[in-house]
Parts: structure tokens; sequence; C-alpha cells
């Protein structure tokens, strides 16, 4: 039996002069700062390692002194390899100067790469950053002058683009975990999040490299449960112990127990936000959230929709999720970010990536800093500050519908809510809506070019992305379109008949979104386009659990449909649609006899396979043609071609 427990100064030894050094930790969760202080004490003591390559995913730092801006010294760090930057500001600032190769590639896609350079293969392709600055036709993710390697490649396949991102040999492993025993084997039982810690140990394993684990506690050898060792003890090559104040479970958090699920926390004390322009934002996108969806929200500003939608009452309706592994729960903040209180599950990042790049999303909130009259969002670089662009690109790519939200100016910016109407106090010093972006983080005609649902919200308007450019599609009460929008833009977006942004988002009093979401009249759920003939119908949220229920729906759908006068093509929205299992054979003969007699074509769509197979085969059993689409773009599609 092989002790593998070593002190800190004989850990951090072994790193030698040019070695890559992958480094764990999502902001402060599963960061091996204990490591972290060993090293950069090591090089302050003895100017060894030197010129080491780091390669991280989710940016390990708090922002100020901890995390890798420890390693933010001359001499000890030659190249940097990461997704998230904002954290390591100190890292950044290098990488800016020119001291450092600095390299910015999509969280998402350096978390899947450890999978691969563990499987000994050469890279991996994704679509996921064409058309931004990652892809070599523009920047190829370089952010320094002196950077030398081209780490991403444009190839075609099969008569389409694809990126491929090379494989990175790994020569040390710094991760963490919660307990080890004295053979190695590593638990994670206290830890926020899981991370990615079995696909970079295996990539530093397979690379013939060194794998080094801090944890909080020993337990005695072979005492683990199997199924709780998440890094098994071949993978590892020694363990630290270390002090409690090194591994807090966040940079903010010494201890949450329902952040790791092992307790239940307490969501209904939580303090509502003050009415001020971030709670407009964020009400605003609330109202987007849909019934029984996916949605990712990002770090700063869409953090307040998972408040808003806790306060609204509506958590029960969706699913909240976060890039590093969390499905359900609150999600956090700040230094938290990336935990959540009372999570339903938590998967590796890595898995949660392969889910959102496949379309699981049905809708992302994501930050926005910088816009420009294409749709293009900058959120990664701004003249000597370099945020990177952390899981962005792999998010605002591949959900169905995204909401870019974030002030209108920024720099000083002060508004005045009052009866529901919205002035602005002092404007900003800096204005967001500018003639180009510095850096495309995301593309917005490439997303118009995918049929893909884009919405800019702010606390005074909201835009569109369609396939004419940025449209204005709403104000708030009390803005005046030509002072306030137009002469604070360096740009003219297309106007064409903006509406009223709701005011109930700028009184004090919760919105009822719970009711409006689930309770909706029938005229609220319709929307008929009388040049075309198509009636688009919203089902979403509509529950069907008995006879009266199934009434108060139908009947007043088929009077709508006699007063039309003629047949129409329809098209249905079924995602978070209830039906009970009792009640599907009466809702089937109710689509059969309204499609008999009132609709040229009926199509419809939702993303639950489940549901698109049941309804599907109950419409076949009723002579019915099953159009069952898993997007609205598909579904229109569809009817463009029939008409």
């Amino acid at each position: 039996m092989v002790d593998k427990v070593v002190r800190l100064e004989e850990a951090v030894a072994t790193i030698d002069d040019g070695d890559t050094v992958c480094v764990s930790g999502f902001v402060g969760i599963g960061t091996p700062e204990h490591l972290l202080c060993g090293l950069e004490e090591r090089f302050k003591d003895h100017a060894v390692p030197r010129g080491i390559t780091l390669l991280f995913a989710a940016a390990p730092g708090d922002g100020k002194d901890r995390g890798l801006n420890r390693l933010a010294h001359d001499g000890l760090v030659k190249r940097a390899i990461g997704g998230h930057w904002s954290l390591v500001p100190k890292l950044g600032a290098m990488g800016v100067r020119n001291e450092i190769e600095a390299y910015n590639l999509p969280l998402g896609c350096i978390s899947q790469l450890y999978r691969d350079i563990a499987s000994g293969r050469p890279g991996m392709f994704s679509k996921v950053g064409l058309r931004t600055f990652v892809d070599p036709r523009q920047q190829g993710g370089a952010i320094s002058e002196t950077c030398v390697d081209q780490l991403v490649e444009l190839h075609e396949l099969r008569g389409e683009e694809w990126l491929f991102y090379k494989s990175i040999p790994i020569d040390v492993a710094l991760i963490r975990g919660t307990t080890a025993d004295r053979l190695g084997n590593i638990t994670m039982e206290r830890e926020a999040l899981t991370l990615d810690m079995l696909p970079i140990a295996m990539a530093a394993k397979n690379s013939g490299g060194l794998v080094i684990a801090q944890v909080e506690r020993l337990a005695q050898a072979n005492s683990l449960n199997p199924r709780e060792v998440v890094v098994p003890s071949n993978l590892v090559d020694c363990v630290v112990l270390a002090p409690r104040e090194a591994h807090a479970q966040t940079f903010q958090t010494q201890y949450e127990h329902a952040f790791t699920g092992r307790m239940k926390g307490v969501v209904d004390s939580l303090a509502p936000m003050p009415l001020d322009e971030r709670k407009i934002i964020a009400r605003r996108a609330a109202t987007e959230l849909p019934v029984n969806g996916i949605v990712n929200l990002g770090i700063g500003m869409p953090e307040g929709v998972g408040a808003v939608a806790n306060e609204e009452e509506i958590l029960d309706h969706v699913t909240l999720t976060t890039e590093a592994g969390v499905f359900g729960g609150v999600p956090q903040s700040g230094l938290d970010f990336g935990a959540a209180i009372n999570a339903d599950a938590i998967i590796q990042t890595n898995h949660m990536f392969d889910f959102y790049d496949g379309g699981g999303l049905d809708l992302a909130c994501l930050g926005m800093a910088e816009t420009d009259a294409s749709g293009n969002v900058n959120v990664s670089k701004f003249k000597d500050r370099f945020a990177g662009a952390g899981g962005f690109i792999n998010i605002s790519q591949n959900a169905r519908k995204v909401l870019f939200v974030g002030t209108f100016t920024a720099g000083g910016l002060q508004v005045a809510i009052e009866d529901g109407q919205l002035s602005i106090v002092q404007e900003g010093r800096n204005r967001k809506f500018i003639e180009a972006v510095e850096q495309i983080t995301f593309n917005g005609q490439y997303a118009a070019e995918q049929g893909k649902g884009v919405l800019y919200i702010t606390e005074r308007a909201v835009f569109a992305r369609t396939e004419d450019g940025l449209e204005l599609v709403e104000i708030a009460p009390g803005i005046d379109l030509q002072k306030d929008i137009l002469d604070q833009m360096a740009f003219a977006p297309i106007v064409r008949d903006p509406k009223l942004m709701d005011d109930a988002i700028f009184r004090p009093a919760p919105m009822r979104l719970r009711s409006h979401m689930l309770n909706m009249e029938i005229e609220e759920r319709l929307f008929y386009d009388e040049d075309r003939n198509i009636l688009f119908v919203n089902l979403s949220g509509l529950e069907i659990e008995n006879d009266d229920d199934l009434q108060d729906f139908a009947v007043p759908f088929r009077l709508y449909l006699q007063g039309l006068g003629r047949k129409i093509d329809l098209i249905s929205n079924y995602d978070g649609i209830s039906i009970a299992p009792r009640m599907a054979s009466k809702f089937a003969d109710f689509l059969s006899t309204t499609e008999n007699e009132f609709y040229r074509t009926a199509t419809r769509y939702t993303t639950s396979a489940f549901l698109r197979q049941k309804l599907g085969q109950d419409l076949k059993n009723r002579s019915i043609s099953p159009h069952i689409f898993e997007t609205r773009q598909e579904a229109a599609d569809y009817v463009r071609e029939r008409s």
C-alpha cells in the first residue's frame, strides 16, 4: 500500500519549468486554493517553476487576489489558455499587455476537450465559435499579440463548416475534492459542484502527467463508498490536506448544506430585489420564461431573473440551470455563482455542455455589454479589460431562444420609477449600442440565418434581431423615443410600431406572473395573421385535467374559429402543456373534429419528444396528419411549403 498523502511543498515541487498545468475550479468552487498558494510561494522563494502553460475552463478566481490571480508573476507563466477570464484580472492584464500568450476559447469546448485529451484524440470538432472571435478567420481565440500557435482550425465536413479544437497534453493537473483515503481515492460530498475533476485527471494521467489533489479531510484506506468516489486512486499521484481557510466551499461561503443537496434550504425567506433598473430588466426577461422549459442564466445581470422567478413563485414551472452542471433549484450569484440552493441534480460540466450544444436549452438569458446594428454582442474584451467568453458562446449559439440583458447605457446611469412610469434622472456616460463591437462574442447575422429568436432587453427598450436587422419592439412607459433611445445610440435601429412594455414591470407589487403564465385567457393565446391566413396558438401552461378543463378551452376556441369565417392554417405551440393521461383520447378527439371543420393545414411543435410521439400517434389513429415538429421554425417552414 502506497500512502499518497504528502506535504504541500513536496507536491508543488513536482511542477517543472515549461509544464502545462491544468487547474480545476468554477469561480471558487472546486478551486484548489491551497495548491495555488503553494505554487506561488515556491516561485516567490525559489523563482521556479518558470514558463509554465496554464489550462483552465472557468476562471478559478475571485476577481482580486485568489485563485489563478496568485500566479500572475513575471516569469512564472508563459502561456494561459482559458474559457472565462473576468475573475482572474491579474492574469488577464498580463495577456492584454502581451506579457504572456493569452488565448480565450469557449468554456464548454475546453471542458469537453478534456475528454478528448484523455482518450488520445487529436482534438474535437464543434460548431461552437463559428463567426465569432474564436473563428480563425477572425482571431482564432488569440488575445495577445505574442500568441504564436493556432489552437483552432476551420474545416469543411459534408458541406458544413466546423471548428477543430486541438488537444493540449497536460503535464500536471491540480484538482480538488472533499475526502481522500490514503490510497488517493477522492470523493466530493461537500463540494457544491463536481465540475470536470474526473476528465481532467484522466487527461493528465493519459498524457503521462501527474495529478495532485487538494482535500479537506482524510479517511482510512479502502473505507470510502466506491459509488461516491469521483476520482479513483489509480489517477491520483499525491494528496494534500488543506487547512479550513484554504478550502471554503465557495469564495463567498465557507459551507452551505443546501449547495450539496445534503439538506434543503429555505428559499421563501429570500428578500425580493429592490425596484430599480436591474429588477425592471429581470422582470421583463422573466416574462419570456417558458412553462416547463429548461433555462440557463448567465452571470451578472441575468442572475436577477432567478430572484424574480422565485418571488413570482414560478420556479416549480421552469428548470433553471447553470453551465457548471446544476439542474433546478435557485442559482446563486456573486462569488457563489455556479452553485444552487436545492438543486434537482448536479452533473459534470462537460456533460452539461453536451446537453447545451445539442439544443437542450429552451431559453438562455445572458449579459450584454456592447451591441451593434447587426445585433452582434461583445461581452469578452473591451480595450484594456479582458473578461473572456466563458460559456457564453456555447450557450448563445445553441439555445432555442436567447435574451441579452443589460442597462441601456453604463457609468452613472440613474433612473426613477413612479406610478408605473420610468424616467431617466441621469444618463450613463458610456453607450452600449455602438457602431461596431470590439469583439464578436455573439454573431447576430449568423443567428438570424439560423432562425433563432433573439431579444435585447434593457430598462427602457426591447429590441429584436429580425431578418432585416435590429428592430425596436418595445418602449418603457414614460420614455421618450427620440431623447432617451435614439439619441443614445450610435446607429439607427429599425422602428416600425413599437409597443409599450407592461406597466406591471414598473410597479412595486408582484406582477402575478404565475397566474399569467398558467391561466391565460383564450384571447391571450391566439394571434391571427390575416394577410397570411395563419393562426398562431400558444398552449404553453394549459392544463387539461378533466372534462371541465377541456370544455373551458374548447368552447371559446371554437367560437373564435367560427368568427374568422374561413378555414385557416394553424401553428400551435405545445411546449409546457399538461394533459392528464385519462384526457389524452378526448383531447385528440377535439383536435380531430376541430381540424376537419376549421383548418386547411395544421402543424404543431413541442420540444417534448414524448408528447410528439404520443400526440402524433393519437392523431394518426384518427386519420389526421400528425405534423408535429420540434421548433416553431420547422412548423412555419412546413406551412410555407404547403401554401
